[in-house]
């Protein structure tokens, strides 16, 4: 999977906002050619954490998953208990016992470094991973909605 087929994916879903920071725009340059999703109907950013990340390089204290690797990136998505838990094989809050790599590329993991807030991560999805991806983006995109509708 390329990055443009995830942005394109992502912003075909129902009140998606997408940010994509871009030199001039006001934005921090670490989030240059990144991709940040909202679920925002109104076009509006929300005072909420995206519900997915595009990240192309290591942030300050995000380094594990060896983003500057050239050509690598890591889509992230909050996934929801049950879902980390179908994928991890435990809650967010259980010890991690680090048995995957976070450079590992198309396997889905905990996120490394937000994992214990619910998050799954994987680096340069694949064959084997392509469909999950899809499907964890449409489980966070459906989060995203129901606790806005919760909180209007």
């Amino acid at each position: 999977m390329e990055m443009d087929e995830i942005i394109e994916f992502v912003a075909g879903l129902d009140g998606v906002l997408t940010l994509t920071p871009q030199p001039g725009d006001g934005s921090p340059d670490i989030s240059w050619g990144d991709a940040f999703f909202y679920y925002a109907p109104d076009g509006v950013v929300p005072r909420t954490q995206p519900f997915a990340t595009l990240l192309t390089k290591d942030y300050p204290g995000d380094e594990t998953s060896r983003l500057s690797r050239p050509g690598t990136f890591r889509v992230n998505f909050f996934a929801g208990k049950d879902a980390f838990l179908n994928w991890t094989g435990r809650t967010p809050r259980d010890p991690d016992p680090h048995t995957v790599d976070p450079s590992a590329t198309d396997i889905v993991m905990a996120h490394p470094v937000y994992g214990r807030q619910g998050w799954l991560a994987v680096v340069n999805p694949g064959p084997r991973t392509e469909t999950a991806v899809l499907d964890l983006l449409r489980a966070a995109h459906d989060l995203a909605r129901s606790r806005k509708k919760r909180r209007t």
